[in-house]
């Protein structure tokens, strides 16, 4: 049977709509894939993001950005790669990989493809026909990094941590709210003082994007009697997911065990109803080096491994035929 021809087609915004109810309708698109998300830090990034038609139907995206060396699927997200519709076969994605490679050998001069796929804790429906294609199209794996996950409705139990009594417990208060300012200062300090980096978002572009996806992206606190914050975590929340992308807690919060009065919270009470609940990255240098204390701390809690890749494919400009298949 003939195979349908792949036609590709680069994003501008006139197409905004159609790219984000596709990101809502795909098996493995969230708020992040969303133009908005996207291109909040657009001065940063110059956008080469593609939509991928057979028979005149969208069936795949790739969010996307261009630099001097690559095309980036995306530089400026956690993961990016195809975002597909259900009528994206395995034949089908095998296809678009190659009329992808062949569009950037013929449009850019770059001289490699960058993909980080969506790992599987984000998918609503099983996509991995990505990962198969990657593995047909000789990509080298070049970023391997650990993340911590928990899943919400067998959670493993919490070990290594005194039980917090009920008076303990009695001084401490959750609050979710959108004051980022006072969280902020205390997630500065913190990760200045130990790791000597400041957060990826500043003050001003988490308060925008929480601002843009509220029911997405929402603020937890630990604070005492007296309204004081003694820590918290910004979560992400997908479909099926929710995704601590930044935790951090005062001197006095770590002594009276702020943090995991609000884990005993988020993963028993808040996100109980979701599928699973993530702690991040525990890696530096591209997963070259793993913070032994970091994840030791987020296995106490419960949490076991999940991946999130990064594949490197060459664009040789020599050679646009497809596989044989």
């Amino acid at each position: 049977m003939e195979r349908e021809s792949i036609k590709v087609v680069r994003y501008t915004a006139d197409l905004r709509d159609i790219w984000d109810s596709f990101v809502e309708e795909s098996r493995n698109g969230t708020f992040l894939h969303k133009r908005a998300y996207m291109e909040y830090h657009s001065d940063r990034f110059c956008d080469y993001s593609l939509l991928f038609y057979s028979a005149n139907r969208l069936i795949a995206l790739l969010p996307a950005n261009i630099t001097d060396e690559a095309v980036v699927s995306h530089g400026g997200l956690t993961y990016g790669g195809l975002i597909m519709s259900n009528q994206a076969t395995a034949e089908l994605v095998l296809d678009i990989f190659d009329v992808l490679k062949e569009h950037i050998a013929t449009e850019t001069s770059v001289k490699r493809l960058l993909y980080r796929p969506v790992p599987h804790i984000y998918h609503s429906y099983p996509c991995e026909e990505d990962l198969y294609a990657l593995f047909r199209n000789d990509a080298q794996l070049i970023e391997r990094k650990i993340s911590t996950t928990i899943k919400l409705n067998s959670p493993l139990p919490i070990k290594g941590r005194r039980k917090m009594t009920a008076a303990a417990k009695s001084r401490l208060h959750i609050a979710e709210d959108n004051n980022f300012a006072v969280f902020w200062a205390i997630l500065e300090e913190r990760l200045m003082g130990k790791y000597g980096v400041a957060p990826v978002h500043t003050l001003q572009e988490i308060e925008l994007l929480h601002s843009l996806f509220p029911q997405n992206i929402s603020l937890l606190r630990v604070t005492d009697n007296n309204g004081d914050t003694l820590g918290g975590v910004v979560v992400y929340i997908t479909g099926n997911t929710a995704h601590a992308q930044y935790i951090g807690a005062t001197d006095e919060g770590r002594r009276v065990g702020a943090l995991v009065y609000l884990y005993e919270y988020l993963i028993n009470e808040r996100f109980a109803k979701l599928d699973y609940f993530d702690f991040g990255v525990s890696v530096e240098q591209g997963g070259r080096y793993l913070n032994s204390g970091l994840i030791a701390h987020k296995e106490r809690l419960g949490g076991r491994a999940t991946i999130y890749d990064t594949y490197a494919i060459e664009i040789n400009r020599g050679d646009n035929g497809k596989k044989e298949q």
